[in-house]
């Protein structure tokens, strides 16, 4: 199936879904990438501000997608189950309320999907996200990705990829629900590296050119499997 159709698919799957909740957004029918940022805790999805548009770019370079622009949506909105895939990102730590757990796992088992990133390779924000994401589902966490998992060759054929400023290799960390992955996590300053070149985090962390093609990768990853 072609992504378009698979895109659109996955908006009205999420719409159409029973959840117990009502919905006041609008879609643009003639759209077929539909993406929300984030906001949760008492964060307003304002982190590194352009990250959000240059994502939908991203997407829509690479492709022959209508990209809808990006929208922003709280975790406990109805929106939230309008909009198949999520980005997530910040510098600081969170708790997530009781409420925003529950529409999370709400959103999950529909077929939602979520790309998290920590900005500027700040370590608050991953920690606190891996212990978040290790409330909604017993017995799962954030888990390393190997580079033998197909979201490193979903577009672009990524076999390794190296921190500018460690020594180590980077890897992609996944959270499942009932085998599937769900969410996607870079702790690295992964948006920072798509976005703006990188200036908001130069000579850290993900490198400007593997950053865009892990987004690309998370991105095609979510629509097709």
């Amino acid at each position: 199936m072609a992504l378009a159709a698979l895109l659109l698919a996955g908006a009205a799957r999420l719409a159409a879904a029973d959840l117990g909740v009502g919905s006041s957004a609008v879609l643009d029918p003639t759209a077929s990438f539909f993406m929300g940022r984030v906001k949760y805790s008492k964060n307003d999805g304002n982190d590194c501000g352009a990250v959000g548009i240059e994502l939908v770019k991203l997407v829509s370079r690479a492709s022959t997608l209508k990209v809808q622009q990006e929208k922003k949506v709280a975790l406990t909105d109805a929106a939230l189950f309008e909009t198949p895939f999520l980005f997530m990102n910040g510098h600081n730590d969170f708790v997530l309320s009781s409420e925003e757990l529950e529409a999370l796992r709400k959103y999950f088992s529909h077929g939602g999907f979520l790309f998290v990133s920590g900005c500027c390779t700040n370590p608050n924000f991953p920690k606190a996200a891996r212990r978040e994401f290790a409330r909604l589902f017993s017995g799962e966490s954030m888990k390393e990705l190997p580079y033998e998992h197909p979201i490193y060759r979903s577009f672009h054929q990524i076999t390794r990829v190296r921190s500018q400023h460690e020594n180590k290799d980077i890897h992609l960390e996944g959270l499942h629900y009932q085998g599937s992955l769900v969410a996607v996590m870079c702790e690295d300053g992964l948006c920072c590296a798509f976005s703006m070149a990188s200036r908001c985090n130069v000579g850290k962390g993900v490198s400007p050119e593997d950053g865009q093609k892990l987004a690309l990768n998370i991105a095609v990853y979510s629509i097709t499997h």
